[in-house]
């Protein structure tokens, strides 16, 4: 099962599966099962929330997709091709979630981190919890608290680095953090 979402800011869409459906100012008509989309202005985002307390925060002009894998109605996974999105997976979450970008594979079980992805490349920043972020098929990089990784599309290594206090408020703001 797939969820297709965009987050714009003026007559943005949302579709889901082959439906689709037009944001006005209110909460989206179609979402996976049981959950609830709350709009925002300051900064413009999105909030998918979850009755097994998943949260994805869109910000303004992000592209995703969301995955249901293991087909339980639950969205496990975000393909994110543009912009933003900040994930809170609770702990004791069944079945773990990922973020997919074009140029990384960031895999978790109970925490909040943000990805951001642009051409020229995809970055993965923890907030709480712990993330292993990896290229496709290639090998994982731990992330913890305050940690982030750069990836992009080449074959460099990938270098986990403690992110500076205003690169992380700067990037955490886009989601109203």
């Amino acid at each position: 099962m797939s969820f297709v979402v965009t987050v714009r800011k003026r007559a943005g869409w949302v579709g889901v599966g082959l439906a689709a459906c037009i944001l006005a100012a209110g909460p989206l008509s179609a979402q996976p099962r049981g959950c609830s989309v709350t709009t925002y202005t300051d900064p413009p985002r999105e909030t998918l929330s979850c009755p097994d307390g998943l949260r994805i925060t869109a910000e303004e002009g992000s592209v995703y997709a969301l995955r249901d894998r293991n087909r339980d109605g639950r969205p496990d996974v975000v393909e994110l091709t543009s912009r933003g999105v900040l994930v809170d997976v609770p702990a004791g979450r069944r079945g773990g979630f990922q973020v997919q970008t074009p140029h990384a594979i960031a895999s978790v079980r109970g925490t909040t981190w943000a990805v951001d992805v642009t051409p020229a490349r995809s970055s993965v920043f923890v907030q709480t919890g712990v993330v292993a972020v990896n290229r496709p098929g290639g090998p994982a990089v731990t992330l913890r608290a305050g940690d982030g990784v750069d990836v992009a599309p080449d074959a460099a290594p990938l270098e986990v680095k403690r992110w500076g206090r205003e690169r992380a408020a700067t990037f955490l703001a886009r989601f109203g953090r």
